[in-house]
């Protein structure tokens, strides 16, 4: 007989069928096999665990949980039940369970290794550093290996950090953790360089930076080889903490000699040499010049030295950039400190211009040049530009025809040249005619381009896209001139750049801004998916995308783009965790506090409360009081008024507002001051949208019965707290909105690439605020009546039905606001009104928190109401007279009724006037576009036409549902 093989455990092969169950998403056969199991296996607790996984994955999470908690309170010690548990509670988002659960088999198993470290990991998910610290010792002690050492001293480390008080953080945290460190060093135990890199960590945050220096320099110092200049560079970051400006300057010296294209060192060489002149340092006598060998401490030295390394590149097998930038950054420094020495170095534009001679072929030309184009004067911009374009070999078939490139090289030249006369404004100055023949000129430039990139797969940018996305900018300055036909122009130049370079993501998102400044946010949505967006970018550009979506009448398009958000920010807790708990394994300490900073980052993030809040309007929106109660809407998303969870002191404005290439000289372009601006914009329509969500989530609270007059009980039961948290939260909006008015009076603009303004300027002029807040007061007014009774009130019920009439005025307006055609044919030109689309959208939010205030009003007077028929049916009598506020109501429900059909009727009409536009009748005068070209120009026209089309469809639906909640308001 065969000998036999490995014993398999026989529950194992039990098991193994649920397994495959589960991973291959067939839950319910899952849970099926798991009870069959447990029919022959009672006291297989794994099965059990596995059901409970199969039951949380189909939506049953109160039984699942109840599953689980059976078996974790028999403190499981076999492996298949513990990690079984261990998935289930990371699915249920509950990480703090697992401790619990490991806590537990330590005791049991008090020396495996396997459980200790599985705890410690445990606890690092959830960021419980004293118990990971004990849990890293315990776990050295029944395995004394260096890691599991240094684990409880990285611990000491995250509690410093994480500890409030920064005295307690220098005091005890850190030198203990110093202690625990040097306690290895004296036992000669370090062995690996991540357990240098902790000590030298925790020197430099108790700023001892004489000994973390020691460290680098010593023996200890040898073991930093993973990163190429690890130790230089540690040991360039101590001596500029220590002020020691010579070891910096020979250090840097010596590095550049080794390699003189490393910018990061000429950066430091050039500060240490000012350092050091600025102090009036001499080496010195008869001794070394420094611990790092010679110094340089003169604005002589520091010429020849550069002039040496550009002797010593032309001799190199490749040309280097690095000597010929450091030469103008050094006359930039000179410069500013108002020396005369510039001269030894050279004219900066002759300089610059040798410069574009030797790399002017390279895309990175212009990024390195713009830089220093401020050492030019402004007379000399124009002679700059034509000495450069002398030197690039174009050629020109006849005298008519625009000189053209021969090859790739002479393109990137020509190509550097061009971008180089936007950024110094040679553009901005030309009149109308004299853009509309630089962009003709530039798409010729253009075509002619592609011929270069016929090879080149869908993947990969055409050589000559750059023209295109020019000659866009150019149109763009004269839309905003007023030119309605230019941007038209725009979107058929990036639509067609677009099709011969489908994965340029520069005419992606210059069509994602310029659809949405039209108001048409149908194609936005396909173009910012094939973007591919990659983790991070959903925080930093995602704002393109949620800004638009909802305000311009998308809201199945919205909703997905708030979610698709959404699941970013929510993955990133876990997905943090588990990335510090991989830098433990592997030892890369100085990371764990980089992914805590960017876990807090995220957490902070002003897009992330901005899309959590704009969501939870958006489906109050959608389905309270349509397919759920807003009583229910409000309950399944946790809301309180009383809870404000944005963290609005540490909010972070983590928006790329540069992922638009821009070419724009220094006063056009985005600046410190528009971004703060910005910043203050959006925080402050934050603040009214948070507080119009808390307002609208704290009137289910006040829907109950109260006895008239019985002021002692109303407050007993802590119904009275509710309206004083909506009297509260009203007086914040009020606040808020008068802090956006006065921001709005300074009539900011921000540059057309630049952040998009938020939509509180719409709120406020076309009177959806004054509504919005008139409906919450009405609010606090019903809820006085309420408490009141009806006898002793009618200065209230007169007040109510005032409110009711402004209130129907006022939407009266609004509405009047929203009338107009969508698209309008002017003179052959296509004109759009997309401010049309936001007040409509503005409308239907206003009616609907008018139907969530009345439905509430209406709760209130039922009852009322009801009493008053008994006590007639009571005493028979037919003269008991009706308040008026009962009367008030009918009329202003009545009214709302006729408002919102007559809402419907026009979108009906809208919709007529899209459906019967024929847009490509449209003369295209004037436009200088080419055959090829206007088929892309009915394509934009087409997609803004439908995008319109679509947005008013939704509109129209939604406000059918709301005619049909009004239509049951009968009291």
């Amino acid at each position: 007989m065969a000998a036999r093989g490995h014993v398999q455990d026989p529950n194992d092969r039990r098991l193994r069928p649920i397994y495959d169950y589960l991973d291959n998403g067939n839950n319910k056969m899952a849970i099926q096999q798991a009870d069959k199991l447990l029919k022959k296996h009672k006291d297989l607790h794994c099965a059990k665990v596995l059901k409970a996984i199969g039951l949380q994955r189909t939506g049953k999470q109160d039984e699942a949980y109840a599953l689980a908690q059976e078996v974790a309170a028999l403190e499981p010690t076999d492996d298949n039940s513990l990690q079984a548990l261990t998935i289930l509670y990371r699915e249920m988002h509950r990480p703090e369970l697992v401790t619990k659960l490991y806590e537990a088999a330590v005791k049991k198993v008090p020396n495996s290794e396997e459980y200790h470290s599985h705890l410690f990991m445990a606890y690092a998910r959830v960021g419980e550093y004293k118990k990971m610290q004990q849990a890293g010792m315990a776990l050295y002690k029944i395995v004394p290996k260096n890691p599991y050492y240094f684990w409880s001293v990285m611990s000491l480390i995250m509690q410093s950090i994480s500890a409030q008080d920064e005295n307690l953080s220098k005091t005890m945290f850190l030198p203990l953790a110093e202690r625990m460190v040097e306690k290895m060093v004296k036992e000669d135990k370090i062995e690996a360089e991540a357990e240098v890199e902790l000590y030298y960590m925790i020197l430099e945050r108790l700023e001892k930076y004489k000994e973390a220096l020691d460290v680098v320099r010593g023996k200890l110092g040898e073991k930093l080889t993973s990163e190429l200049q690890s130790r230089e560079n540690k040991c360039m970051a101590m001596y500029k903490k220590l002020c020691r400006w010579p070891e910096c300057n020979a250090l840097s010296r010596r590095l550049l000699l080794k390699n003189s294209d490393d910018w990061q060192f000429y950066i430091t060489y050039f500060d240490s040499v000012f350092q050091l002149i600025d102090e009036s340092w001499t080496p010195p006598p008869e001794e070394e010049h420094s611990l790092e060998g010679e110094v340089h401490y003169s604005i002589e030295q520091a010429v020849k030295f550069i002039e040496e390394r550009i002797t010593e590149e032309s001799k190199s097998s490749r040309p280097l950039r690095g000597p010929y930038l450091a030469k103008l950054e050094l006359i930039r420094r000179l410069r500013y400190r108002g020396c005369n020495d510039e001269y030894k170095l050279g004219d900066p534009e002759e300089l610059m211009f040798q410069y574009f001679k030797k790399f002017g072929d390279k895309p990175c030309c212009f990024t390195d040049l713009k830089v220093f184009v401020d050492l030019l004067p402004s007379s000399q911009y124009t002679k700059f530009i034509s000495q450069l374009l002398e030197v690039i070999p174009l050629s020109a078939t006849s005298e008519n025809e625009i000189a053209l490139p021969a090859d790739i090289k002479a393109l990137q030249q020509h190509l550097c040249v061009v971008q180089l006369s936007r950024l110094l404004g040679i553009y901005h100055t030309m009149d109308k005619k004299q853009k509309l023949t630089v962009v003709r000129e530039l798409m010729l430039r253009y075509h002619h381009g592609l011929e270069f990139g016929k090879s080149c797969l869908k993947t990969e940018l055409q050589f000559s896209d750059y023209y295109c996305l020019l000659a866009v900018h150019l149109l763009l300055d004269l839309w905003l001139e007023g030119e309605d036909m230019a941007v038209w122009q725009c979107l058929t130049l990036l639509e067609e750049g677009l099709s011969h370079s489908p994965s340029n993501a520069q005419f992606k998102l210059l069509l994602i801004r310029i659809y949405c400044r039209l108001g048409a946010f149908e194609p936005v949505a396909e173009l910012y998916s094939s973007l591919d967006a990659k983790h991070i970018q959903h925080d930093t550009i995602g704002y393109l995308l949620t800004r638009y979506a909802e305000s311009l009448g998308h809201y199945t398009a919205a909703s997905q783009s708030c979610n698709f958000a959404l699941r970013f920010f929510h993955s990133n807790q876990k997905d943090t965790s588990e990335y510090i708990i991989q830098a433990y394994k592997y030892g890369a300490f100085e990371k764990i506090p980089e992914f805590i900073a960017f876990r807090n980052r995220l957490n902070s993030s002003l897009h992330f409360a901005q899309v959590r809040t704009e969501r939870m309007l958006l489906d109050l929106l959608l389905e309270a009081n349509i397919s759920t109660s807003l009583e229910e809407s409000i309950k399944s998303m946790s809301l309180s008024p009383e809870e404000d969870d944005i963290p609005w002191k540490d909010l972070r404005d983590n928006r790329d507002l540069t992922v638009l290439f821009n070419w724009d000289p220094k006063d056009r372009d985005i600046s410190e001051e528009h971004r703060k601006l910005s910043l203050e914009e959006e925080t402050m329509w934050l603040r009214i949208r948070s507080l119009t969500l808390r307002l609208v989530s704290g009137l289910p609270t006040l829907s109950h019965t109260i006895q008239p007059k019985n002021s002692e009980k109303t407050a007993e039961n802590g119904v009275s707290s509710k309206i004083d948290t909506i009297r509260s939260l009203l007086q914040q909006l009020e606040a808020a909105v008068d802090s956006g008015k006065k921001f709005l009076e300074q009539k900011i603009q921000y540059p057309v690439l630049g952040p998009p303004p938020t939509r509180m300027a719409g709120f406020f002029s076309n009177g959806s605020c004054q509504c919005q807040t008139s409906l919450f007061y009405l609010v606090s007014d019903i809820y006085e009546l309420d408490t009141n009774g009806l006898e002793d009130s009618a200065e209230i019920q007169e007040r109510i039905g005032n409110s009711f009439k402004s209130l129907v005025e006022r939407l009266t307006d609004l509405f009047n606001k929203c009338k107009g055609d969508l698209i309008e044919v002017r003179d052959g030109t296509l004109k759009t009104h997309p401010n049309l689309l936001e007040n409509l959208v503005f409308f239907v939010e206003t009616i609907s928190i008018a139907l969530w205030v009345s439905s509430y009003c209406d709760g209130v007077l039922r009852p009322f109401k009801s009493n008053l028929q008994k006590k007639k049916k009571k005493k028979k009598e037919s003269s008991v007279a009706m308040p008026p506020i009962f009367t008030h109501f009918v009329d202003y429900v009545t009214e709302l009724q006729t408002l919102t059909s007559n809402v419907i009727d026009h979108i009906k009409g809208l919709e007529i006037i899209l459906t019967a536009l024929k847009l490509e009748e449209l003369s295209l005068k004037d436009t200088l576009l080419l055959q090829e070209e206007k088929k892309f120009t009915k394509t934009v026209q087409g997609k803004v036409q439908s995008s319109y089309h679509h947005s008013v469809q939704e509109i129209g639906e939604l406000l059918k549902k709301r005619l049909d909640t009004i239509k049951k308001l009968k009291i």
